[in-house]
């Protein structure tokens, strides 16, 4: 594309939609339909010259007009209740449900891992002994040792908000740097998977690994749930810059991070129930088997909501993105 020509047959539209943007509420009927073309005309302009001949100084011109002349198409509205109960309801778990394909796998390959690295930790003494000295393994596996204290070390309310910032931001992290080619959310669930490899090999070898499930189970579960989420989103969004589809990067990659944007907010809610478990059920007095039912009991309502409510929503056509007036203009694209 010529963009000298492009500019020429075009600016005198963006200079009047320019001059009526400024009239602002002053429009006859007639200039505000012909503001509403003109918004329309620039939008399609704005997406052709990022596809085809990006100038950054043209580019933030009509990124500008488009904005401004969406505002006052569309109005500015403010984000209420029926928002929030919008994206609990609709948006959150249509956006985990779409991206079952990745997440799914992730937690299945995950855990698989998880077991082999345990196993051989536990058949291998000089293994465990590379981990640390004799006495120490000893510590933290003995009854009342490390590996049992842990959840009651500090006070429930403030140990439950410490795991929730914790685990917040390595979902986070997920989210966030999977678009840099996978690499990262595959280190991270790597540590992650590591640890817990590590203390289901230490536990077993020391023939306390029901003692190790019966603490892990309760908040593990749900903990690791949306670990394995966030995680497989972020390898999404990562895969997406490897292959866009139909969709420009640039738009593809915008489509997903809102909806990796949304999902950060609705895994933080998340993960503050699994806190919560992991701060007040974990370290309880109550029976083992009582502490696994509730945290199994989380886990399939979160299973539940993510099936029931987000495959509803899926299947009306709801991606977890956010609403339509609200999205940058994007150019149609061959079905």
């Amino acid at each position: 594309m010529d963009l000298d020509v492009f500019v020429t047959a075009h600016r005198a539209e963006w200079d009047r939609l320019e001059h009526l943007l400024r009239r602002g509420r002053r429009l006859t009927g007639a200039e505000a339909d012909e503001l509403v073309a003109l918004y329309q005309r620039t939008s399609t302009h704005l997406s052709l010259i990022q596809s085809s001949a990006p100038d950054p100084m043209l580019t933030a011109r009509l990124t500008q007009l488009v904005a401004r002349a969406r505002a006052t198409v569309t109005g500015t509205r403010r984000a209420g209740w029926r928002d929030a109960t919008a994206f609990l309801t609709a948006g959150f778990p249509a956006a985990v449900y779409r991206s079952r394909r990745w997440w799914i796998p992730t937690a299945l390959l995950s855990t698989l891992l998880a077991v082999v690295i345990g196993w051989w930790i536990s058949a291998h003494p000089e293994v465990q002994s590379a981990i640390a000295a004799p006495d120490a393994l000893r510590q933290m596996t003995r009854p009342g040792g490390e590996y049992e204290t842990y959840y009651s070390s500090h006070p429930a309310a403030s140990f439950a908000a410490q795991v929730w910032t914790n685990n917040a931001q390595a979902a986070a992290m997920c989210l966030v740097l999977g678009a840099f080619l996978c690499l990262p959310v595959i280190w991270i669930l790597f540590v992650n998977v590591l640890n817990l490899g590590v203390g289901i090999g230490l536990m077993s070898a020391a023939g306390r690994l029901d003692t190790f499930l019966g603490l892990i189970i309760p908040h593990g579960l749900l903990e690791l749930t949306a670990v394995f989420v966030a995680a497989g989103t972020g390898l999404r969004l990562g895969w997406t810059v490897i292959d866009p589809g139909p969709h420009s990067r640039r738009t593809a990659l915008a489509r997903e991070g809102r909806a990796a944007l949304g999902m950060a907010i609705g895994l933080a809610l998340v993960l503050f129930i699994s806190g919560l478990i992991e701060g007040f059920v974990t370290p309880s007095g109550l029976p083992t088997w009582a502490r696994i039912a509730i945290g199994i009991a989380a886990e399939l309502a979160f299973l539940a909501y993510v099936y029931i409510l987000g495959g509803r929503a899926a299947r009306a056509g709801d991606t977890g993105d956010v609403e339509a007036p609200d999205r940058s203009a994007e150019l149609p694209v061959a079905a």
